[in-house]
């Protein structure tokens, strides 16, 4: 399974740093055996989370992480024992054979041809901006090839994909295409073929630095992928959504250290059937509101202000949802970085409906950079407004039931 850790030792609290190799980036582990029959090898579990700012939290989180594959293998060899092997076997081909049946339905649908678009990531962060991403669909009867020829190399700041992300985000694309019952199995995305050119943003190679990658280019992937499909089946695709996860990492590493991450919702798309939904996780991120009161008790923060952004949703005639407004007053000096897109190219509209607002950070109201790192005193203010979705349609446009 994975996990994604509050702090993995980076410099920065949060382990989300404007890092340029992916060495700043935190603690390397390579594939390491710490345990074998389901028992845990004490000594070197220890080892692992040496240099973190709180190792107790995180070796919570791998005891957390074992204990889930320990559930995981008892409940296979529960469901092995009651089926019999060869049932079982027979019965995972047979769950594959169902997700390609179902992805070749989902991808007939969509008419042959190829389909291009290109969209940009605006900064790595180190001073490079308008850096493309770029993706052809080619789409033959039952299957499509998803072709990132033209794409920026990798940067040297650190918006790049290993290819892993790059895939989670094409295949999150198509599977939004299928039917909620589609298994997430190989057979799922087996007639789905990926082309991304080494060394490049969305295939990036060692050691380039990712910490953005999977947070910020992950969302412009799917804006490219959805931009490509536009084209094909307009009825089918909605507007952009806010197209960032707004990461804000905040801490101290002065004692006692503390460091606290969120990302922050935003305005979703609309579509042909219905208007955007208003400050909420879209596309690529999945994580949960921080209530303010949790936040307040357990870090020297307090929030000021959280409140929808109104009229930063693109108008049309189903209008994107709106993204939100959050403002911390820190109570003690701390650092804290900020990684997101959106702040210079707004999420497109489609079908005549008008582009979503795009989102601005400020530090005791002086707007600051998309990615910045920065130290604060105990006073200082931040505010950070979402981007809001794009719109859909124009009057003139006929409402698909």
């Amino acid at each position: 399974n994975r996990a994604h850790y509050a702090d993995i030792g980076s410099d920065v609290p949060g382990s989300m740093p404007i890092s340029k190799n992916l060495s700043e980036e935190g603690v390397l582990i390579p594939p390491t055996l710490i345990g074998k029959n389901l028992q845990i090898d004490q000594n070197k579990f220890k080892t692992l989370f040496a240099g973190v700012r709180n190792e107790n939290d995180s070796m919570g989180d791998l005891a957390a992480q074992c204990s889930a594959n320990k559930l995981g293998i008892k409940r296979v060899l529960e469901l092995v024992a009651s089926l019999g092997e060869i049932q079982f076997a027979e019965s995972l081909l047979e769950l594959n054979e169902y997700g390609v049946r179902i992805a070749k339905n989902s991808i007939y649908k969509i008419p042959n041809g190829n389909y291009k678009y290109t969209d940009y990531m605006e900064d790595d962060g180190l001073g490079n901006i308008d850096l493309p991403i770029q993706v052809e669909l080619c789409v033959t009867d039952d299957s499509v090839t998803v072709d990132f020829s033209g794409t920026a190399e990798q940067a040297s700041g650190n918006i790049n994909c290993p290819l892993s992300v790059t895939a989670a985000a094409v295949y999150y694309v198509f599977r939004c295409l299928m039917p909620s019952e589609t298994p997430p199995c190989a057979g799922t995305f087996s007639r789905i073929k990926i082309k991304a050119p080494s060394g490049t943003l969305v295939n990036a190679t060692r050691p380039a630095a990712v910490a953005a990658g999977n947070v910020e280019t992950s969302m412009r992937i799917v804006d490219v992928m959805l931009g490509a499909l536009n084209q094909a089946t307009p009825d089918e695709i909605p507007a952009c959504s806010q197209g960032t996860m707004n990461n804000l990492a905040i801490g101290s590493s002065v004692y006692p250290t503390w460091g606290y991450y969120e990302t922050i919702a935003g305005g979703m798309g609309a579509s042909s059937r219905e208007f955007g939904l208003s400050a909420v996780q879209s596309h690529m991120t999945n994580t949960q509101n921080t209530p303010v009161e949790v936040l307040e008790i357990n870090f020297p923060l307090r929030v000021k202000r959280y409140a929808i952004r109104k009229g930063s949703g693109g108008k049309g005639m189903h209008s994107g949802g709106d993204g939100v407004i959050r403002e911390f007053e820190f109570l003690d000096n701390a650092t804290f970085t900020i990684l997101s897109e959106r702040r210079n190219r707004k999420p497109n509209g489609t079908s005549g409906g008008e582009d979503a607002e795009t989102g601005i950070n400020y530090l005791n109201n002086n707007c600051i950079h998309a990615k910045t790192h920065c130290d604060v005193r105990a006073g200082d203010i931040l505010r950070i407004e979402t981007p809001g979705g794009g719109g859909w349609g124009t009057k003139d446009n006929k409402i698909v039931n």
